[in-house]
């Protein structure tokens, strides 16, 4: 059986599908309830309290580990679930972890983050560590104003960054915990091109049929929307890399065409598959 966590997002979801599809027992775990595919057990739990993943746990042989931003916050703890998973049987954990450990390793979340993959290959336990890059569903945050008022906003419109199709991390992350050969595995995910965001918009749009028009916004109205929801170190080592990437955040690695033995795909493609959101 094997654990997913953080199984109802953008990487989470397709991993479950394709697992399930594989033919194996899947545990989907997240903070809400949701339509799971036939034959995977769902448990709600807060990955802040660890021993509520207990439950969980029991009979699992990998895990698949996403912490959510609450997790990359100074007080949090999230080497305690791998220390859990050691304890309960699990044999293998994949860890998504981020291209910024390797690429902004003093940035305040990376050296959180560094903590946790070390915790990992100390545990004893079989392991590999996923560290992509931007995500191609970051433009979901523009859904409803693409609807409503046919607006697209973000900083930085014109720096680009190779996003990722969540749909390939999962895939990579599914081959990590199926195959033995990506045991101690470290996989830099990356799409195929470096793309801007005001570019992404004109690609929505495109595929839309119709105009979107294009606002920055400033450092400072980003971080104010991105501290809603993520802690505000995660914030800023974000828009340190999005406003100004250096040579290792611009290249397009070959990890996963290395798993996969096909191409990350495109932006335009999560766009075509994803278009309904955006209507």
């Amino acid at each position: 059986m094997i654990v997913v966590t953080g199984a109802t997002g953008n990487v989470g979801r397709p991993l479950t599908q394709a697992l399930a599809k594989a033919g194996e027992q899947v545990t989907a775990v997240s903070r809400h309830a949701v339509a799971m595919p036939d034959g995977v057990r769902h448990v709600a739990a807060d990955l802040a309290e660890p021993a509520i993943l207990t439950p969980a746990l029991d009979g699992a042989k990998a895990l698949f580990l996403l912490l959510s931003g609450d997790l990359h916050a100074p007080e949090a703890r999230p080497a305690d679930i791998i220390g859990l998973a050691a304890a309960s049987g699990v044999r293998r954990v994949v860890l998504l972890s981020s291209q910024g450990v390797a690429t902004r390793p003093l940035g305040a979340s990376r050296v959180a983050m560094r903590a946790v993959e070390d915790a990992l290959r100390e545990s004893g336990l079989d392991w590999a560590v996923l560290r992509p890059g931007g995500f191609a569903s970051n433009a979901l945050a523009w859904a409803e104003s693409i609807r409503t008022q046919g607006t697209a906003a973000a900083p930085f419109g014109d720096v680009g960054v190779p996003v990722i199709d969540p749909a390939d991390i999962a895939e990579v992350a599914a081959a990590c915990l199926l195959d033995d050969r990506h045991t101690g595995g470290v996989y830099e995910l990356t799409g195929p091109e470096v793309i801007t965001p005001r570019q992404q918009a004109e690609a929505i749009a495109a595929a839309l049929g119709s105009p979107v028009r294009f606002h920055e916004l400033t450092r400072d109205e980003a971080k104010a929307t991105m501290t809603r929801f993520v802690p505000a170190e995660l914030a800023d080592d974000t828009l340190d890399i999005i406003s100004a990437p250096n040579p290792a955040e611009l290249r397009i690695s070959p990890d996963v065409e290395r798993v996969l033995g096909r191409a990350p795909r495109p932006f335009d493609d999560w766009v075509a598959r994803n278009i309904a959101v955006f209507r």
